[in-house]
């Protein structure tokens, strides 16, 4: 009688691991955690250069980056590194930050340690710095709800939030906190 339970024994043991093997292998697979993109870019380019012209033909933006992702199904290009260069006659801007993300409907936001920097000779205005920056490219409106540091020839202006028209070169900000005059 023994002998029959130890064979009993067995056999249930052989069918439990049987029926439980799936389970059992399938808890592994789930404990391993595998890195899953939310999308996959449809195109990658690396050391990006490029030139955008308005209908009337004039130079409109440029921009370089380090990498861009196109992600054509959801409607915007991702940027790393990336140098933009808003041309509108003689009022340009260049924006620098450390990634951004361009959308179709010309829309580009800037983020982490963004630097606007007027090229217009003499301007009054020729830094900002914020975290983040919002440019409408069409309407050539820049605006940001973060802090921001405006910068000029002798003078220092520090705010939460602007509203920066670059067609007028009309800076409005939203929350004025500090401004700071240099010696000349």
């Amino acid at each position: 009688m023994t002998n029959l339970r130890v064979i009993l024994l067995i056999v249930f043991s052989v069918m439990m691991l049987w029926l439980w093997y799936p389970y059992i292998t399938q808890q592994d697979k789930l404990a391993l955690p595998k890195e899953e993109a939310i999308a996959k870019p449809d195109y990658v380019a690396v050391d990006l250069k490029q030139t955008s012209f308005a209908e009337n033909g004039q130079l409109s933006y440029q921009i370089t980056a380090q990498r861009m992702e196109l992600y054509q199904e959801l409607g915007f290009s991702h940027f790393e590194a990336p140098i933009f260069m808003l041309h509108n006659g003689e009022h340009n801007w260049q924006l620098a930050a450390k990634e951004a993300t361009l959308y179709e409907n010309d829309t580009l936001i800037l983020e982490g340690e963004v630097t606007a920097t007027n090229l217009m000779p003499a301007a009054m205005i020729t830094h900002i710095n914020a975290d983040n920056l919002r440019l409408e490219i069409t309407n050539r409106v820049m605006r940001s709800e973060q802090p921001v540091v405006i910068t000029g020839p002798n003078v220092t202006i520090t705010g939460k939030g602007l509203i920066a028209d670059l067609n007028t070169e009309v800076i409005e900000l939203i929350n004025h906190t500090e401004t700071i005059y240099d010696k000349q």
